[in-house]
């Protein structure tokens, strides 16, 4: 199966354009570069999703830099730990190449430091919000209905850990795409980390 070299690069805000990172990774080998724009009104990265659906056992992935692929620290430790499982090599222009080597995987013991003191940052001021909301807006509701139940996503995840099915795998036999599988093992991965820290 051919491997391929794929880029993604992502703007904040409407005004900005993506030309010095899209530059920057065709200079680094990426053959394919996929784009978002990401602004305060919305959290969907619909071209990273189509990313993750195509990526293969031994495509790379570049990046300029490690923000442009995650929101904060505990998602991009996921997202390259879910990399690592799918046999993808992640390459970020400014640190360096991250897999399962030696140096890959130091800078994922890194990653999990900060990982953890965030967490612990962003559970706190999720809670005092969702605290102050629930005491001043009576519409308030927790979260949104989920396309796939807790039970189906539990199944997938089971066939990842215990069958040692990949992702694409797992697309293909449940209907459930890739950046689905993705997006809510990294929320199980994340739930994990929080139980090991409790007391």
């Amino acid at each position: 199966m051919l491997q391929m070299i794929y880029g993604y690069a992502r703007v904040s805000t409407a005004q900005q354009d993506y030309a010095t990172q899209i530059d920057d990774l065709k200079r680094a080998g990426a053959s394919k570069i996929f784009k978002d724009k990401y602004t305060g009104t919305t959290a969907n990265r619909p071209e990273f999703d189509k990313l993750m659906d195509k990526l293969q056992n031994g495509d790379t992935l570049i990046v300029t830099k490690l923000d442009r692929l995650a929101r904060n620290t505990q998602d991009a430790l996921s997202i390259v730990k879910q990399m690592n499982d799918e046999g993808v090599i992640l390459r970020v222009l400014n640190i360096g190449t991250i897999d399962n080597s030696p140096s890959g995987r130091l800078i994922c013991t890194v990653f999990s430091a900060f990982a953890e003191f965030e967490r612990d940052l962003i559970v706190s001021r999720t809670q005092e919000g969702k605290a102050w909301a629930k005491a001043n807006n009576p519409n308030f509701h927790d979260g949104m209905p989920r396309k796939y139940t807790k039970e189906q996503i539990d199944f997938a995840w089971k066939l990842h850990t215990q069958n040692h099915m990949s992702y694409s795998e797992i697309s293909k036999k449940l209907g459930i795409s890739k950046a689905t599988i993705y997006r809510r093992f990294r929320e199980l991965r994340i739930q994990n980390i929080n139980k090991k820290s409790r007391p």
